[in-house]
């Protein structure tokens, strides 16, 4: 299939290329967030392995196609929009990506039970920013339906607010529950990835937004 996609693209339209790009990486993006939110919900250590190896192809997927874009952006005098907006989004969309294997990785890295309430609802946060991410790439091909975008960018915007709620009262909550000095470092770290995820999103609609104000 991809070999097909490939051979697709040697007949499109040049900057009709980046659309395709973006949109496989939002779906990557998206992928990312739902296994996320099945590593978080899944109690036993090595079946969590399992789930962070496929984190991690998904992210080398992501990293091809991001590169690619870049590849396309030297290579292509006609773009759909501004090289420079290319350029955020592609490494907007890579940084989420990135930050939720980091935050996985150190799930099974700590040893971390995730039956925690704030990594539950941070991973919630995360999966729905991710399909907010993915509808919102989408509509960049023909700007058509500017209610789905802009209601995509509102929303995720929301879900960056919900999670710096919920970074604050997971960190208070620590450090008055938890006896463990390690326990606090560990959850710490991992809820503070989990947030940056959440930022990373709101980056990347910013950017977003910036298209369609230029373009739509």
């Amino acid at each position: 299939m991809k070999g097909f996609n490939a051979f697709v693209q040697l007949f499109m339209p040049k900057d009709k290329v980046f659309y395709s790009l973006f949109e496989e990486v939002a779906d990557t993006v998206a992928r990312m967030g739902a296994l996320l939110k099945a590593v978080v919900s899944e109690p036993d250590y090595d079946k969590r392995a399992v789930l962070i190896l496929q984190l991690e192809e998904q992210e080398h997927v992501n990293d091809e196609f991001t590169h690619r874009i870049f590849t396309e952006l030297g290579r292509n005098f006609i773009t759909p929009f501004d090289r420079e907006d290319i350029h955020y989004l592609a490494s907007a969309l890579d940084d989420i990506c990135d930050y939720i294997y980091s935050a996985a990785k150190k799930i099974n890295f700590y040893k971390v039970n995730p039956n925690d309430a704030g990594i539950q609802k941070m991973a919630d946060l995360i999966e729905q920013g991710s399909v907010q991410i993915r509808g919102a790439v989408r509509e960049l091909r023909n700007m058509r339906d500017m209610r789905a975008i802009t209601d995509a960018l509102v929303r995720v915007n929301s879900l960056e607010n919900q999670a710096d709620d919920v970074f604050d009262m997971s960190i208070e909550r620590l450090f008055e529950m938890e006896p463990d000095a390690k326990e606090v470092i560990k959850k710490r770290d991992i809820y503070q990835v989990m947030e940056i995820v959440t930022d990373k999103c709101e980056d990347a609609t910013n950017v977003i937004e910036s298209i369609i104000i230029k373009y739509a």
